[in-house]
C-alpha cells in the first residue's frame, strides 16, 4: 500500500513530490515521531519509482531532521520542531529605523499586501527563464561549480556588459567593470573605498533608506540635498557646497527611488559641472534604469566615468536571489576595488553571473524588459487613480518606473502611524521619515506599483476610514 500519493503527470519531480509528502504529514504529526519508514527498496516497490529517486529523497530529509539514518536499522521519523511564530512589536518610535521596513518586508511569512515593498512580484519576474539558465548550467558542468571565480568577475558577462554600456552612451572597457553581489554591495565598496569616518557625502532628500545605515556604518556626516521633479536642488547643493567639502554625492538619474524623477539634462550638465569645481566625487546608482522605455542621458554617459562611478544591477529585473550587480569606473579605480572586494569577501558568485550572461546573450532580458514597461504602465495607472480617489496627492509626474511618491491625506494618522495600522490588517507600508535623513517626512509615503493594486486599494480605504 502506498504510503504518498505520487503523480508522474505533474510537473512537480519526483524527488520533490516525496520530500514534501513526508515533510507535510511529519509536521502534521500524521506520521509519528520515532516511527520507522518503509525501506529504500520497499518504498520503491510500492510507489513504483526507481530506488536512485528514493535515495535522493532520504537523503534530503536526513538532512532536514525529518528523517534519521540508523546504521543496520533503517529510517525512522525525526524530531521536528514545530514552527515558531514570532510576533516582533513595531512601536512608532522605531518607524525612523532604517532597518524597521526591511524588517517587515523580508520577515518570515510575509504580510499579504506589500504596496510598501521595493522589488517586482515574484511571478514578474520569469523564474521559469532563471530556471532554465541554471538547468543549462549544471548540464554542461565544469569548475566553475565548485570553484572560485575571477576577482573582477565573470568575463563573458562583463564583455557584454561593456555591450549594455555602449548602448547608453558610456564608454569602457572590460577592465573597468567588476561584478557585485548586486548594487547595495557595490556601493558599499565604493564607500569604503573614497570615505574615512568623518568625511560628507551628498545624497538626496528623499533617498533610499538602506544607504542611511550604509553610511552611519562608515561613520561619514550625511549632507542632504533636495530632490525636486527635475533632478536634485542646485542652489541648495550649491549652499551645501560654500559650507563643505564632500568626498562623494550618491544619486540616480534615472527612475530615482522613491520619487521615480528623472534628472534633466540641464541639471545634469550644472551637477557635473559643481563635482569638477569642488572636487568630488558623484556615485550613479542606476539600479532602475532599465525599467524606463526611453531613458535619457546617465550621468556616466555625460561625464565619460571620469569623476562618475557607475553601479548598476540585475535584482530588480531578473533575480534578486542571484544577487548580481557591477561597478563600472576609471580603471585606476576599477583596481583597487577589485583588491578591496578580494579583502572583504574574495569573488563574487560565477554561477550567478553565468546564469545572468546567459539570460543576455540569448536575448531574453530585452524581451522580459519590455514586458515589465507594459505590465507597470497598467499598474501604475491603476494604483496612481486608486490613491488619488483615497485622497493621496502624488509627487511629480511619475510617467514610469516602480514607485509613486506621495503625500497622505489629511486626518488622524501620519505616514508612520498610518503604517503602523496597517500592519494589524496584513499590509507593510513605507512611510516616508524611513527615506529622510533627519527622519522627518511624516506626511509622505512611498509606493510600489507593482504592489498597490485593487485589493491593496480596498483595504487602504478600510484603515484610512477606520481611523
Amino acid at each position: 500500500m502506498a504510503l504518498l500519493p505520487i503523480n508522474r503527470h505533474d510537473e512537480q519531480p519526483l524527488v520533490e513530490q516525496i520530500v514534501q509528502g513526508f515533510s507535510q504529514r511529519i509536521e502534521q504529526r500524521s506520521i509519528r515521531s520515532g516511527s520507522k519508514v518503509p525501506s529504500i527498496r520497499r518504498f520503491a516497490e510500492e510507489h513504483g519509482v526507481s530506488r536512485f529517486t528514493v535515495v535522493q529523497a532520504y537523503d534530503r530529509l536526513v538532512a532536514s531532521g525529518h528523517l534519521q539514518s540508523r546504521k543496520g536499522s533503517g529510517f525512522y521519523v525525526g524530531k521536528v520542531a514545530a514552527p515558531v511564530k514570532v510576533h516582533t512589536a513595531c512601536q512608532l518610535d522605531r518607524a525612523g529605523d532604517v532597518l524597521w521596513l526591511l524588517r517587515q518586508a523580508l520577515k518570515d511569512g510575509q504580510y499579504r499586501f506589500q504596496p510598501g515593498c521595493g522589488w517586482l512580484p515574484a511571478d514578474w519576474m520569469d523564474p521559469a527563464n532563471v530556471q532554465r539558465s541554471l538547468r543549462q548550467l549544471s548540464r554542461n558542468g565544469g569548475a566553475h561549480l565548485v570553484d572560485y571565480s575571477q576577482a573582477g568577475g565573470y568575463v563573458p558577462l562583463r564583455q557584454q556588459l561593456v555591450r549594455r554600456l555602449e548602448e547608453a552612451g558610456i564608454r569602457a572597457d572590460v577592465p573597468q567593470i567588476v561584478t557585485c553581489h548586486g548594487a547595495s554591495h557595490g556601493v558599499d565598496l565604493v564607500c569604503r573605498l573614497i570615505l574615512r569616518p568623518g568625511d560628507k557625502v551628498l545624497i538626496d532628500d528623499p533617498a533610499y533608506f538602506n544607504l542611511f545605515g550604509m553610511l552611519k556604518l562608515s561613520g561619514v556626516e550625511v549632507l542632504a540635498v533636495p530632490r525636486l521633479e527635475d533632478g536634485p536642488d542646485i542652489p541648495a547643493l550649491k549652499a551645501q557646497l560654500a559650507l563643505h567639502k564632500p568626498k562623494l554625492m550618491i544619486t540616480t538619474a534615472i527612475l530615482h527611488n522613491p520619487t521615480s524623477s528623472c534628472i534633466s539634462p540641464a541639471i545634469a550638465y550644472e551637477l557635473l559641472k559643481l563635482a569638477e569645481q569642488h572636487n568630488f566625487y558623484i556615485l550613479e546608482d542606476d539600479i532602475y534604469g532599465d525599467l524606463h522605455p526611453n531613458p535619457g542621458p546617465r550621468l556616466a554617459s555625460l561625464d565619460q566615468l571620469n569623476r562618475v562611478i557607475y553601479v548598476s544591477s540585475f535584482s530588480k529585473t531578473v533575480s534578486a536571489a542571484l544577487r548580481v550587480g557591477y561597478i563600472a569606473c576609471r580603471q585606476d579605480l576599477t583596481a583597487e576595488l577589485m583588491d578591496l572586494k578580494l579583502l572583504t569577501q574574495l569573488t563574487s558568485s560565477e554561477i550567478a553571473e553565468r546564469a545572468i550572461h546567459h539570460t543576455l546573450a540569448e536575448g531574453v532580458y530585452r524581451k522580459h524588459v519590455r514586458r515589465l514597461h507594459g505590465r507597470l504602465d497598467n499598474a501604475r495607472e491603476c494604483a496612481s487613480e486608486g490613491l488619488e480617489k483615497l485622497g493621496f496627492d502624488i509627487f511629480g509626474q511619475a510617467e514610469h518606473g516602480m514607485f509613486l511618491w506621495a503625500t497622505v491625506p489629511s486626518g488622524p494618522l501620519n505616514s508612520s502611524e498610518l503604517a503602523q495600522k496597517a500592519l494589524e490588517h496584513d499590509m507593510v507600508l513605507a512611510p516616508g521619515n524611513v527615506f529622510r535623513a533627519d527622519g522627518q517626512g511624516e506626511n509622505s509615503m512611498r509606493f510600489n506599483v507593482a504592489n498597490t493594486g485593487p485589493e491593496a486599494l480596498t483595504l487602504l480605504d478600510r484603515i484610512l476610514s477606520d481611523s
